[in-house]
């Protein structure tokens, strides 16, 4: 009598709970959008000095694309991928004041993270002090920026329409073409790969998001890369290896967007290049390592998502005084005087420069616990060094570091990388129109503050 009633128990006890799990919300909603952002006049190409005439014609389209993402408890955020070399602040800033107006969102639910490829278009401020435009030129580029907000906003706008029920996973995988362009020549690269003595530190992970709907079909997929988008330096509109991948998977998986994300992928570069088959290639390769993730086992994404937006005051070396800038004026390096006279109307117009940058750092959390997935994402163009210690210093293996996030306004060299010089560490601030290289505290802070950004996404 007592095995009967014990069993009765049990059964009741099991009805009740299949239906409180199945009466209960989805851990998530989501929702995904894209939008054609290629421009329809010959405007001036984004991210090489060398380039002498707007473009010519396109390769592929490009892209800006919208994942919402919406927990239980009704919290959102948007990842926004965009095929450009990048963004400057103001733009970024009004971006995120439209979508906090529009939809609500706070500003450290977004994320405006870029491909960097150099086959898009200039936009904004961005590397202004790297071109001579013509008035032409530069009310073109005004015009497609503001189409381009307004593209953004609408496309953010479709995504959250269209939120439903979802399963979020995620993985990583791997893919090998990156190389470290600051320790191996671009001309013996065929060879040392030939004999596998490529140096330098390179990030070869991928990371791999996917979401499904509730009947399982993916639905959207955002996966990351360390490399520059450079493959191609031709006068058509491309989204390089990464619009390729994106490509790629999009027709593997009918129905579903593909995201990409840059990581801090600096110094490095796809080689060999200069050839659009190498583009082709290089992005199916990217293409397939997400798909043997997506193939595998994935780990399921649970509930407790916290978000943080902090902006770091991170010091250059030092401000040139107006005396300096006035000579800098009279250099035989075209760039240098383009910089020394943008600085100079800063100088008149607001009084002083500033003596350092509104750095943006940005850090999601999926979990409460050691099992938790931390995401940074880091403004400016990241060197390797700074995934490679924030993934070992936060939780190996469960860490993602994201580059040419919300705010594309240097370079970010490591202390290493600093005090070795070149154009990571020194001379690529003249293009970016900056008044002299970072301070020597620059790894360290940015470091320190990404630590307790962490911390406080635990605490919410």
């Amino acid at each position: 009598m007592r095995r009967q009633g014990a069993f009765l128990v049990g059964l009741v006890v099991s009805i009740v709970l299949e239906h409180t799990v199945g009466a209960s919300p989805p851990l998530w909603h989501a929702g995904v959008a894209k939008v054609n952002i290629t421009p329809d006049k010959p405007l001036w190409m984004a991210g090489y000095s060398s380039r002498t005439k707007p473009a010519e014609g396109k390769e592929t389209d490009l892209w800006a694309k919208a994942l919402v993402l919406e927990d239980s408890e009704g919290r959102r955020g948007v990842l926004i991928t965009l095929d450009l070399v990048g963004i400057g602040r103001d733009l970024s800033i009004d971006i995120c004041r439209q979508l906090r107006n529009k939809y609500g969102l706070p500003r450290e639910a977004i994320v405006l993270s870029v491909s960097h490829t150099h086959c898009g278009p200039v936009v904004g401020d961005t590397l202004r002090t790297m071109y001579f435009l013509s008035e032409d030129q530069s009310q073109l580029i005004e015009n497609y920026t503001e189409q381009l907000k307004a593209k953004i906003v609408d496309v953010v706008g479709q995504a959250l329409s269209r939120r439903a029920a979802a399963q979020l996973s995620w993985g990583i995988g791997r893919c090998d073409f990156a190389v470290n362009r600051r320790n191996n020549k671009e001309a013996d690269v065929p060879m040392l790969i030939e004999q596998g003595q490529l140096k330098g530190p390179v990030d070869h992970d991928v990371p791999v998001l996917a979401v499904r709907d509730a009947a399982g079909k993916l639905v959207a997929v955002a996966f990351g890369y360390a490399c520059h988008a450079t493959v191609m330096d031709y006068y058509l509109w491309s989204g390089d290896y990464p619009g390729f991948a994106q490509l790629e998977l999009e027709s593997a998986y009918p129905g579903a967007i593909a995201l990409f994300w840059a990581g801090c992928g600096a110094d490095q570069n796809p080689l060999p290049r200069r050839r659009v088959e190498l583009a082709r290639k290089y992005g199916k390769q990217l293409a397939n390592s997400v798909r043997a993730v997506l193939g595998g086992t994935m780990e399921p994404l649970h509930g407790n998502w916290s978000t943080v937006y902090r902006e770091l005051a991170l010091p250059y070396h030092e401000v040139p005084t107006r005396e300096r800038l006035v000579e800098a004026t009279k250099s035989s390096n075209k760039y240098e005087v383009n910089r020394a006279r943008e600085l100079l109307r800063q100088l008149e117009t607001k009084g002083s420069l500033r003596g350092d940058y509104p750095y943006p750092i940005q850090v999601w959390r999926f979990g409460s616990d050691e099992r938790a997935l931390i995401w940074v994402m880091l403004g400016g163009e990241v060197v390797v060094d700074y995934a490679l210690r924030l993934k070992q210093e936060l939780t190996p293996g469960r860490t993602w570091v994201m580059g040419y996030a919300n705010d594309v306004m240097a370079y970010i060299p490591s202390l290493r990388v600093l005090k070795e010089g070149g154009y990571e560490g020194a001379s690529s601030m003249i293009y970016y129109g900056l008044p002299s290289i970072w301070g020597t505290r620059i790894e360290e802070l940015i470091v320190d503050h990404v630590h307790q950004a962490v911390q406080a996404t635990k605490r919410r």
